[in-house]
């Protein structure tokens, strides 16, 4: 989906729970619940590929050397 390049995981969370409750309603036809079912589907591929990507470069950023103390700015030792 060539939306999804371009779009920020948390558009992506968001449309995905949009969906979500569009679908509980059950007000959609078949058709349209197919297609908002498959949106969804490749939404949550996205989503969990972009959560991969993220986990891998901290452990990255992580295992280089120091960790940085994020809330006081200071390096914390291992």
């Amino acid at each position: 989906m060539e939306r999804e390049k371009l779009m920020k995981f948390e558009e992506a969370i968001k449309r995905l729970e949009e969906i979500v409750r569009i679908l509980e309603k059950g007000e959609v036809s078949l058709d349209d619940s197919l297609s908002l079912f498959e949106e969804g589907v490749q939404l949550r591929k996205f989503c969990s590929k972009r959560l991969s990507e993220v986990e891998r470069k901290i452990r990255m950023i992580t295992e280089e050397g120091d960790v940085i103390d994020v809330d006081r700015g200071e390096e914390k030792e291992d």
